[in-house]
């Protein structure tokens, strides 16, 4: 579980040290080539649910067999893509098998390990490849692209890929599914809609040529029509993706929340950090990658001693320190950025960075899934995953997207963007603080 999860999450961030090369092959602009990461993270994001219902219905073992051989055949055909259009198609098709396959793992996890020590330990050594994997993309990317080309960035994940289709089927019990209930299709399709019309409208509206003033507010009034027109679905489903019945519980609704505004601030970091080495330093794909080095062992580190603490402290204290600490890191950044020092000297804002993640997203994935059952793991896994990646996609959109738009040239984008993320963050903090404590019993 945790090597496909590695890979997941590598995938999530790969791609932006190779998208100068990937636009000079195919020959499109930074416009266009936005959706490759995008495309990735909100398809992926929004199928979450779905996912999640699968391995709840049909069971999680067929639904991790399923979603990993998506994922390795996406991969696949992005290493082999002829086109720009091919490639945006499978990086779609990498998100929707992300989505099939990471809930039923995580619900693997959830079922086999019971709530206390064994299973915190158990999400701390999940959270902590995620992040590693996060990161490491960033790494990863640099290198190969630079040694080998930007093609082999996706073609190195399929040999492990068929070793997890292989362990999956030696190593992970079946069971019988629960049912043959249809599925909520438009609901689906609606949490997808959603957020990339709101992309599509944040990303135009920062435009400052201004030759399709109608786009902006068409998409964004579509977007918000999509959300209404999701809970309507749902409340009229006799088998709804998100039964809202799981919004009753407070504390899954609290941390659930805070996970988006959270992820929201992370996913900004990584991409000014590669922004600022890139863009501002002028350093190569190698260099920007082997400066991220401290951030993913830092990350190796807090995500080791979190486990520790969480049954020590409870998951209340453990995200606010997170939050915290996620929140001094996009200080650091904006300070660097206007006294313009060394990529060195963005290790203390890496740390930091990787302090947040491990002390607040191993919190709050606990209480996400905390007192869930044999027929709701899946989907309370699903939704927590989902508010995790929607939030980081649509935080890049939001806070990336007005700082670097075009129509604020005026203004220095790291601190714009560094300036929103902590406001979102003080709204997470503001949630946090109404956890329950404890959480977590004492190891």
């Amino acid at each position: 579980m945790a090597t496909l999860q590695f890979f997941i999450a590598v995938d999530v961030t790969v791609v932006n040290v190779a998208l100068p090369s990937i636009g000079a092959e195919f020959g499109v602009d930074g416009h266009a080539l936005t959706w490759v990461v995008v495309g990735y993270t909100i398809t992926g994001g929004g199928l979450l649910m779905l996912g999640g219902r699968l391995a709840d219905v049909v069971g999680r073992r067929r639904v991790l067999l399923l979603g990993t051989a998506l994922f390795g055949a996406g991969s696949l055909l992005a290493g082999l893509a002829p086109s720009f259009a091919v490639l945006v198609v499978a990086r779609l098709l990498q998100g929707a098998g992300e989505a099939v396959a990471l809930p039923a793992a995580m619900a693997v996890i959830v079922l086999l390990f019971p709530e206390g020590p064994r299973r915190s330990r158990a999400l701390g050594v999940w959270a902590a490849v995620a992040s590693c994997g996060l990161v490491l993309g960033f790494v990863v990317s640099g290198v190969v692209t630079e040694l080998l080309g930007w093609r082999w960035i996706f073609l190195v994940s399929v040999p492990f890929v068929a070793l997890v289709l292989t362990a999956t089927v030696l190593l992970v019990p079946g069971e019988r599914p629960t049912g043959r209930a249809p599925l909520d299709l438009p609901g689906a399709l609606l949490l997808v809609a959603a957020p990339l019309l709101f992309t599509l409208g944040v990303v135009e509206a920062g435009e400052a040529d201004g030759t399709r003033p109608w786009l902006p507010p068409v998409a964004l009034a579509g977007a918000a029509g999509a959300v209404l027109l999701f809970v309507r679905v749902e409340r009229r489903s006799r088998n709804p993706l998100v039964p809202l019945r799981l919004f009753r519980h407070r504390p899954r609704v609290l941390a659930n929340t805070a996970t988006a505004l959270l992820s929201a601030a992370l996913s900004t970091s990584f991409l000014l950090f590669t922004y600022y080495l890139q863009d501002r330093l002028g350093a190569g794909p190698l260099q920007a990658g082997v400066t991220m080095l401290p951030l993913a062992v830092s990350l190796i580190g807090a995500s080791v001693l979190v486990p520790r603490l969480l049954g020590r402290w409870g998951a209340r204290l453990c995200v606010l320190a997170g939050v915290g600490f996620t929140a001094l890191a996009m200080a650091a950044i904006a300070l660097a950025a206007s006294l313009e020092v060394s990529g060195w000297a963005l290790v203390p804002a890496m740390a930091l960075v990787a302090a947040g993640m491990g002390f607040g997203i191993v919190g709050l994935q606990y209480v996400a899934v905390t007192g869930v059952t044999e027929d709701d793991a899946g989907i309370a896994s699903g939704v927590q995953r989902a508010a995790d990646q929607l939030g980081g996609s649509t935080g890049v959109t939001l806070y990336v997207g007005i700082g670097f738009a075009p129509a604020l040239d005026g203004f220095d984008p790291f601190l714009v963007s560094s300036v929103l993320a902590v406001a979102g963050l003080a709204v997470a903090g503001v949630v946090a603080g109404r956890l329950p404590v404890p959480v977590v019993a004492a190891e």
